[in-house]
């Protein structure tokens, strides 16, 4: 852990925290795509657009984890920084007890109202028995779903990122073994592409608890305090809220995509899942690299924290700039990996081309949310995420559906993220100044 966090050349402290996460997230994007893949192979369309309009959902029971994965996580990092060993202990318990019950209450509540969430979601006539049949078995793995999710946070912020990242790499890849034979060899279409993932997070949760168990973290609950909660609760709500926000602009983006058919549902669900390569890398990025910055931030090294972002950044921008030219390239080729039709394959590639122009400016929304989440100034990281998903895309969807039709829907998220990227640069430059006063 001191190692990790103590790391003084700053380009190897940020890869050494970052590149694990970066790997992370790189498995869960092979399963996205693997899942989508497999699915793919029944050659329906409406499987495919199952798959992406059950996509928000899946998110919104993540965001929960949220809560305690990521608002733990930035007070775990602060704590230890300022030497608080214990008190970051009875945290990390709290955390895990809380993710466990909410994981139950989200069961329960998933059953109960399933039609209905799926048809908010956007199912149609056409798609709605394979939603409602992937959202059952998503519901039923909710308290690991909930778990292995938030594990992932808490472990980067005690410096277990090695364990961090073999129980996020252990969990998808049983998940895509378990997609081929549920979905490639059973026939068991949407549901056993959710039933898979369902038992992959399972996989990676009993990791985690045993690595809790082996390095002797996982104590009986104890109540947590005012101070605790309030501290955990305040930043994990908005980090929450960022999931559920996002999830929520999704719905109304696949709404609207619906208003075109299930073929543009499921070229947009290729071309997203295509283009979450540099979104989930830059994800990954900027996460892995936060309780560095919280560690730096309680131990009042603000000069080095901010080298730490500037680097960080820059990584992030150029890692896009990459990805934007490999889908120009190569949009059409990577398309058909997943359709056979001409006009799909032709579609999904115009999409991607187009999508892709908002990777460079993740680099700089990512890590500059991270930034603020890790500084523990959630309503900040919580006003970029309402700007961008609330503000900004949903009306920037409608006005520009109103216009372009299909084209502008597509459109709406480099349209955003040009705009996002030049406010948060203001409030990174703001912030950077007061915190140096």
């Amino acid at each position: 852990m001191t190692s990790v966090f103590e790391e003084k050349n700053i380009s190897k402290a940020i890869m050494r925290v970052g590149l694990p996460s970066m790997l992370g997230q790189l498995t869960t994007l092979i399963y996205n795509i693997a899942d989508t893949f497999f699915v793919s192979l029944t050659k329906e369309p409406a499987t495919i657009a199952a798959v992406t309009l059950c996509a928000p959902i899946l998110l919104i029971i993540m965001s929960i984890a949220c809560i305690f994965g990521m608002g733990g996580s930035s007070v775990i990092a602060r704590l230890l920084g300022e030497g608080k060993k214990e008190e970051a202990g009875e945290t990390m318990n709290f955390c895990v007890y809380a993710m466990a019950g909410a994981g139950v209450m989200t069961l329960i509540l998933g059953l109960l109202f399933l039609q209905p969430l799926a048809k908010i979601s956007g199912a149609d006539a056409e798609n709605m028995a394979y939603t409602c049949d992937y959202l059952k078995w998503i519901f039923i793995g909710a308290p690991f779903i909930m778990l292995a999710n938030g594990f992932v946070h808490l472990f980067r912020s005690v410096g277990l990122i090695k364990e961090s990242t073999v129980g996020l790499v252990l969990g998808n890849v049983i998940n895509m073994i378990l997609d081929y034979i549920f979905i490639a060899i059973w026939g068991w279409g949407t549901a056993g592409a959710a039933l898979a993932t369902s038992l992959g997070f399972l996989c990676a949760s009993v990791y985690y608890i045993v690595c809790m168990v082996r390095q002797k973290m996982l104590h009986k609950y104890v109540l947590p305090n005012k101070i605790m909660l309030r501290n955990v609760v305040s930043i994990g709500i908005p980090g929450a809220l960022i999931t559920v926000l996002m999830s929520v602009s999704n719905i109304v983006l696949n709404n609207y995509i619906g208003i075109y058919g299930s073929d543009a549902v499921a070229s947009y669900g290729i071309a997203y899942k295509l283009d979450m390569v540099p979104i989930l890398l830059s994800v990954g990025l900027a996460q892995g690299v936060a309780p560095l910055v919280g560690y730096c931030y309680g131990g009042n090294e603000k000069k080095r924290m901010a080298d730490i972002v500037k680097y960080a950044v820059l990584y992030g921008v150029l890692m896009g700039a990459v990805f934007t030219a490999v889908f120009i390239l190569f949009g059409k080729p990577l398309a058909a990996i997943f359709l056979q039709e001409d006009v799909l394959i032709r579609q999904t590639g115009y999409f991607l081309t187009i999508l892709c122009l908002s990777a460079p400016m993740l680099g700089v929304i990512n890590m500059i949310t991270s930034y603020f989440q890790a500084l523990g100034e959630a309503m900040k990281s919580l006003t970029i995420t309402v700007l961008r998903n609330a503000v900004l895309f949903i009306p920037g969807v409608v006005v520009l559906n109103y216009f372009w039709k299909l084209n502008g829907v597509i459109a709406a998220q480099p349209v955003v993220e040009t705009i996002l990227t030049i406010i948060c640069i203001f409030m990174y430059i703001r912030n950077k100044n007061l915190v140096s006063d």
